[in-house]
């Protein structure tokens, strides 16, 4: 398998346009259609990183966190990130990145937080996403059913756990061909009229240039009339954050010892009365302050985050728990969830690519007690 398969088995699961704009997500470096002989998949890339994933024998380093963020000015070896670059283009490391994408996505980040804590998850806190295009078409009744099958081939009609969803409406189209014009029906310069289907299928935004070749190489005509509509249905299966629910219910400190225990962290940042109980749980891997409002609205009981800003505290005083239990914490179980995809995707296809799970911490936070 090539970087190129492995970058189609990240971005089905988490696409490149659900990344926050400023981001800077996807192959970082190294050649497209180099084999993959292995990979390493970590949190932040490092020196460190980058010296392990070439004892490993591997190839291809997928990180959460970005080496390349803002646009570079130079690279030298007086950064650390120039060191990092180097080593890769010397030791023939490719690097892929999979950072707000993978926040969003259904899966990603937050619901590896969620997993961790034992928190069985009911869906997203904040579904912000407008990614569903409709696309509409015009074509005969004879060969409706062909350009259906092909644009939902090509990802269209897709709703939920459904696919091939369609509507389909009988009208009647006119068409005048001009002299140059090689007409399906009827002759070229005369008005003529014709039985049709108006055709609708749902496709997600990135999809919608396959669906249309397709469409038009399935369609009889030689002049293929379409409509392509930006819808503001919600997209179910990205948005940030998730809610879900503890096993059983236990009091605000008991649930603090287990934050503290499955995620290995020395310390908490949190609020609330100690002796409350929880039982619902909203969760942000990572830099989540803005979900706050999302979380109390949610009905559950505690929020577990990081970077909380210190008015959040105040905001969320007499209405939920807030808890910060680190920005590495919070984030590191989804270093598992993405070992177990690629090694889950990679056997479906065949291949047989040691994927490891990079050793230690990358945290660059200290705390004395």
């Amino acid at each position: 398998m090539t970087v190129r398969g492995i970058q189609e088995i990240m971005e089905a699961w988490a696409p490149l346009d659900i990344a926050w704009e400023r981001d800077n997500v996807g192959l970082q470096t190294g050649d497209p259609d180099g084999r993959v002989r292995g990979i390493l998949v970590a949190l932040d890339v490092t020196e460190g990183i980058v010296t392990e994933a070439f004892r490993r024998g591997a190839n291809l380093i997928v990180s959460h966190h970005p080496l390349l963020f803002h646009p570079l000015r130079s690279v030298t070896t007086d950064t650390s990130q120039g060191r990092c670059l180097g080593a890769l283009v010397r030791k023939r490391v490719a690097l892929y990145s999979a950072h707000t994408n993978l926040d969003f996505t259904r899966g990603g980040t937050s619901f590896a937080l969620a997993e961790a804590l034992g928190v069985a998850t009911e869906g997203f806190l904040r579904t912000p996403f407008r990614l569903q295009t409709k696309i509409v078409t015009y074509v005969p009744p004879s060969h409706a059913e062909s350009v259906a099958s092909a644009m939902a081939a090509a990802g269209a009609g897709v709703i939920g756990e459904y696919t091939q969803c369609s509507f389909r409406g009988e009208g009647r189209g006119t068409f005048r061909g001009g002299a140059g014009s090689h007409p399906a029906s009827g002759r070229r310069g005369t008005l003529e009229h014709e039985k049709e289907i108006r055709l609708e299928m749902v496709a997600p935004r990135r999809a919608v240039r396959s669906v249309v070749r397709a469409m038009t190489e399935a369609h009889p005509y030689e002049e293929v009339a379409y409509d392509v509509y930006a819808l503001e249905n919600a997209a179910g299966e990205y948005g940030m954050g998730t809610i879900g629910t503890l096993r059983r219910t236990v009091p605000l400190r008991t649930f603090l010892a287990m934050v503290r225990r499955n995620l290995n962290t020395p310390a908490l940042r949190w609020s609330g009365d100690p002796r409350i109980p929880v039982h619902r749980v909203a969760l942000c891997g990572g830099s989540g302050s803005e979900l706050l409002g999302d979380a109390i609205a949610s009905g559950a009981e505690a929020f577990v985050t990081a970077d909380v800003r210190y008015h959040s505290y105040h905001e969320a005083e007499g209405r939920i728990a807030l808890v910060d239990a680190g920005h590495y914490e919070t984030e590191i179980p989804v270093v598992a969830a993405i070992v177990d995809r690629l090694r889950r995707e990679t056997r479906r296809r065949g291949e047989r690519i040691p994927v490891h799970a990079a050793s230690g911490s990358t945290n660059p936070v200290r705390w004395s007690m």
